[in-house]
């Protein structure tokens, strides 16, 4: 691997760092090369390639917002033995504890991102006329991605919808309720899905669901921060409901109260926010029973009957 990693990176240095990472998912390990320092994500399974690509799109787009610090991607490589790697910048990072604020406000930043877009297009469309001032990025008017990004390793099918409850209910939720059906064939499961695709737009009556960018992922092992502010990493993006993003961060820990009440001072909680986070919340423990078995069943379920009272 290392004599591929050299050549495809064009350096003559690639000396290990002893900084190693990764999760569940992937190892990690830098190095130091001729151009500095880089990470490699690394995994054998035969579907890597199409989750790191993913994730670089995800990267990219991110980055291209200027809002969040993420690592900076430079490519994804297929192995000659199997399975695929991701190089990235090298980032020294530590636990969040002095920029949960300031994470707080970036990532509300990356949430107001193509809201602004879209405003500055409409003006410059009545200015100007169609067509002309076309901002680096565009705006997007659909929720989805150009192509699909892995919440852990699970494919997320990002094909484009104008509409967001049916792009969630259909494309997030029904897709895991399809797999949890195969693997496990939850009679329980199966019937609190048909009463709670009926009661899903319901819970959007009062909201007005502009498309955002999301990470997508962002659980407490996905945050951290360097020297100069905080970082996000591991994205699983696509354009969603701002909302959705804050499902899993409040699953697991890692956000203080100084984040939550940073991003709200820019994104006010809507109305009904408390039982949206709880759907937006499914579709992880869902995703968990897909991953890692049915210690998660019990709260798929729990969550499932509650909405459907």
């Amino acid at each position: 691997m290392e004599a591929q990693l050299k050549k495809e990176l064009g350096t003559s240095t690639l000396k290990a760092t002893g900084h190693s990472g990764g999760g569940c998912i992937s190892e990690g390990q830098s190095y130091d090369t001729d151009n500095g320092r880089v990470f490699v994500k690394i995994n054998h399974k035969s579907e890597a390639k199409r989750m790191f690509v993913g994730e670089m799109a995800s990267l990219e787009a991110i980055l291209k917002t200027n809002t969040v610090k993420v690592p900076k991607p430079v490519k994804v490589l297929d192995l000659e033995r199997g399975g695929s790697v991701f190089v990235m910048e090298h980032v020294d990072m530590r636990s969040l504890t002095k920029f949960s604020a300031q994470l707080g406000e970036h990532l509300a930043d990356l949430h107001l991102h193509n809201q602004k877009q879209r405003e500055k297009q409409s003006k410059q469309e009545q200015t100007v006329g169609k067509g002309s001032g076309q901002s680096e990025v565009p705006a997007i008017d659909q929720f989805g991605f150009d192509v699909p990004t892995c919440c852990g390793y699970l494919p997320q099918n990002n094909d484009w919808q104008e509409d967001w409850v049916a792009f969630y209910a259909q494309q997030r939720l029904g897709h895991q309720l399809d797999l949890v059906e195969k693997s496990h064939g939850d009679r329980e499961a199966r019937e609190l899905w048909s009463k709670l695709q009926l009661k899903i737009p319901q819970l959007f009556a009062d909201v007005t669901v502009v498309p955002a960018l999301v990470h997508g992922d962002l659980w407490g092992g996905n945050v951290a921060e360097c020297s100069d502010g905080p970082i996000i990493f591991d994205p699983a993006s696509f354009y969603g409901h701002s909302e959705y993003e804050l499902g899993i961060a409040g699953m697991f820990g890692g956000f203080n109260k100084s984040f939550y009440t940073a991003y709200h001072g820019k994104i006010p909680k809507a109305p009904g926010f408390e039982k949206r986070l709880q759907l937006y919340q499914l579709f992880h423990y869902l995703n968990h029973w897909n991953h890692f078995g049915g210690g998660y069943r019990g709260s798929s379920i729990r969550i499932m009957k509650d909405l459907v009272k």
